[in-house]
């Protein structure tokens, strides 16, 4: 089952990036409609003379019908500066290796903390079975149908539940008219646009499309099983998290370097990641077409086409997908279970001894082996 997602990744997920095809970077006209935004209000004067002078003749329907169509109010002009304003991916960057510092450093705080409590549960859980032996038993069949398909779950399955569930709420704001502009601002990633940190990781639970969310998010269930057995539910969330932010920002420097700025969003370069460490770790897995089960094929195959196909996107200007995040997103997860692990995950031992004695209120001379041993 895990594996049977490889033709949705291959077809389906992608982060939707909003070219619009009306020059002047406006969006297009169904989204404006659906968004239900007013133009910004002009000065007095310039709102005089258009009214005075009216549309000319020559000017043709589709063009008056579009200067009155609500539109959301966002900048997509070219930054300014250097002809390519690359200073302005300073910020990015910093951001970039701030957040995965940061998540890994979670990652290895939350695996402590857990390590902890579950000795301590270990004890609670044998005073409960005796408590649980003298009370009458609970009734409430749903609550224990609910508790029954959780512990039915793999643990992969529950790491992910709850990206899925972000990713569901984010999607309901889209469909809230009053916060069209906040999400369009904060939950889509432009490197034009104004706000340039916080859309990195907020854009990778932004979906605007059902069909889109879906997608990514099916892929996302059927890998969460191998990825999370493979780096356990801390290291699996510090690399998505991560990940969401690096294919952001593989994605701000493509479309810096070429010019193209438009919104995007989506789950896809983070999904990108954890389907290219899967695949990397396990190469010779099979994986097979969900509609077509009869036609199966290696992992690493899998990823090599993957590759070539968002490199041809990215290199022939393809603009339905945003190829340059998926591709940041594959490398990143390539690089990761190369180097990556050994790198920062087997190095996290100095930083947990610092969490220990800080935790433990005991100075650098105390509890340090007691660190060491955690």
């Amino acid at each position: 089952m895990a594996w049977r997602s490889c033709s949705v990744l291959l077809r389906l997920t992608g982060e939707d990036v909003f070219q619009s095809s009306v020059k002047g970077g406006r969006w297009p006209q169904s989204f404006q409609q659906r968004c239900g935004f007013r133009k910004a209000t002009r000065k007095p004067e310039h709102r005089k003379g258009e009214e005075e002078t009216g549309p000319t003749h020559t000017e043709s329907s589709e063009a008056v019908v579009h200067r009155r169509t609500s539109t959301p109010h966002w900048d997509q002009q070219t930054p300014s500066g250097s002809p390519r304003a690359f200073g302005r991916l300073l910020r990015p960057f910093i951001f970039t290796v701030g957040f995965t510092g940061c998540s890994f450093g979670s990652a290895a705080i939350w695996q402590y903390e857990s390590l902890k409590s579950r000795v301590q549960s270990y004890f609670d859980e044998i005073r409960a079975d005796w408590l649980e032996r003298m009370r009458p038993p609970k009734q409430g069949g749903v609550r224990k149908e609910i508790n029954q398909w959780w512990n039915s779950l793999s643990e992969g399955q529950r790491t992910v539940t709850g990206i899925i569930a972000a990713n569901a709420i984010v999607f309901c704001c889209w469909r809230v008219p009053s916060l069209q502009r906040s999400m369009i601002k904060y939950f889509t990633s432009n490197p034009a646009s104004k706000a340039l940190c916080s859309p990195m990781i907020l854009s990778t639970f932004s979906h605007f499309s059902f069909f889109h969310m879906a997608a990514n998010m099916y892929v996302l269930w059927s890998f969460s099983t191998s990825a999370v057995s493979m780096l356990g539910r801390e290291q699996f969330m510090a690399v998505y998290l991560s990940a969401g932010v690096v294919s952001t920002f593989v994605s701000y420097v493509t479309k810096m370097a070429t010019g193209r700025f438009g919104p995007s969003l989506g789950a896809s370069g983070a999904i990108m990641t954890v389907l290219a460490a899967v695949c990397t770790k396990m190469p010779e897995a099979n994986l097979a077409i969900i509609f077509l089960p009869m036609f199966t094929f290696t992992a690493a195959n899998a990823l090599k086409a993957i590759v070539a196909l968002d490199t041809a996107g990215l290199v022939l200007g393809w603009r339905f997908f945003d190829h340059a995040a998926h591709l940041g997103g594959a490398l990143f997860g390539i690089w990761y279970i190369q180097f990556g692990h050994e790198l920062i995950w087997k190095n996290r031992e100095p930083f947990v001894k610092l969490w220990h004695n800080l935790r433990t209120r005991g100075g650098p001379g105390r509890g340090g082996d007691q660190g060491g041993s955690v």
